[in-house]
């Protein structure tokens, strides 16, 4: 992967983000298109080595697109300023499909690589499967939330967007609350990519996801039709 082609294409696209230009510069969005799909068949082959559940990903479908959808959004701009992708058990990348937990990542026209695995936003029957887990198995998430891989990688689970009280159905004195309020359940960090020359960024993406592992397993264990009532 051309890290640097790849920075220079995304960060002009973010200052002639119109199809003028995006047309002008297809044949270069074209080439380093290809060579992100290389890159994320080589990952494939790589995550499978610790987690076999993924090696049935297609990894076309693992991209996600350039273009934006509009139609419900402010933003006018047509393109995306971002090259990413989310690998899969299941092989769907989007929380509303059921897709599970994931590997994501994405380099962005700043020229810095987010990685992330877990779960995004999950609907509604899923994220109640999760927190409810959380209470189930208290001592199994204990043990996760202080795994050394996922706290050495990514300081820990991340602390994002949650209820501000207990979801419905859960006491406030349920073991580990204050997870059980969050409405995604990742693991994230950032990091830019001026000197991921060669395989570099490869090797980075591969060591974080094996990292991220005991969350993705932990999250997948989780059926979410036992949790019905």
């Amino acid at each position: 992967m051309h890290v640097r082609d790849l920075k220079q294409f995304l960060a002009e696209l973010s200052e002639n983000n119109n199809r003028a230009w995006f047309v002008m510069n297809k044949p270069r969005y074209d080439i380093l298109r290809a060579e992100f799909l290389e890159l994320v068949v080589r990952l494939i082959g790589e995550i499978t080595r610790f987690d076999p559940a993924v090696a049935a990903c297609n990894p076309k479908k693992a991209l996600f697109r350039i273009n934006r959808d509009m139609r419900f959004s402010h933003d006018k701009n047509p393109y995306k300023t971002t090259f990413s992708a989310a690998i899969t058990a299941s092989g769907l990348k989007r929380p509303s499909q059921g897709g599970g937990p994931m590997y994501y990542f994405h380099v962005n026209a700043d020229g810095m690589l987010r990685i992330a695995a877990g779960e995004y936003l999950p609907p509604a029957d899923r994220l109640r499967a999760i927190r409810q887990q959380i209470v189930t198995d208290s001592v199994g998430f204990s043990k996760l939330i202080k795994n050394k891989k996922i706290v050495g990688s990514y300081d820990g689970l991340q602390i994002g967007e949650q209820l501000v009280r207990p979801p419905k159905g859960f006491d406030p004195a349920s073991p580990h609350i204050d997870y059980v309020r969050l409405k995604s359940f990742l693991v994230r960090k950032e990091q830019p990519i001026n000197k991921m020359l060669g395989e570099a960024m490869e090797k980075e993406l591969v060591a974080s996801f094996k990292d991220a592992f005991p969350l993705v397993s932990w999250l997948r264990q989780i059926n979410t039709d036992a949790s019905e009532e």
